[in-house]
């Protein structure tokens, strides 16, 4: 017998909608993350991407549990000496939503090409709206 490896052409890639009105945000994030990976289909190999496409609306009324909304701080630096910059979660999530779902779930893939090009395959909005009809979205309960 041999072991049956899925070409990337042969995979069947989907489509989900997820709304994430109320959703907290680590499981929301874990939930997609899954997704993108395709680790959920039977064809799943871990050197392949065999993940799904994601939508998620509405990101600006994601959860955050506890105190996080205040203690939780976002870090970038520029490069350049004194050049760190912090945004707490509160903040980012008036001004950028989309980044703090996207961050979530950047952290839970591989931190290599593979990890990129899956999170190419997520698709962020702060609003119910999307131009992604024609793509026939599965609507996704989590």
């Amino acid at each position: 017998m041999k072991t049956f490896v899925a070409k990337e052409h042969e995979v069947e890639k989907k489509w989900y909608l997820i709304d994430a009105r109320d959703k907290i945000l680590g499981r929301l994030a874990s939930e997609i993350a899954i997704l993108l990976r395709g680790k959920r289909k039977p064809v799943f190999t871990p050197h392949m991407d065999a993940g799904d496409y994601v939508v998620v609306v509405n990101a600006d009324k994601v959860l955050l549990t506890g105190d996080k909304l205040q203690k939780k701080m976002y870090y970038r630096h520029s490069g350049y000496v004194g050049g760190l910059k912090e945004i707490p979660a509160k903040e980012m999530l008036q001004k950028k939503p989309e980044n703090l779902i996207r961050l979530a779930v950047k952290g839970m893939l591989p931190k290599n090409s593979l990890g990129r090009r899956q999170l190419r395959k997520l698709k962020i909005y702060a609003s119910p709206d999307h131009p992604h009809q024609a793509q026939k979205l599965e609507k996704l309960e989590i």
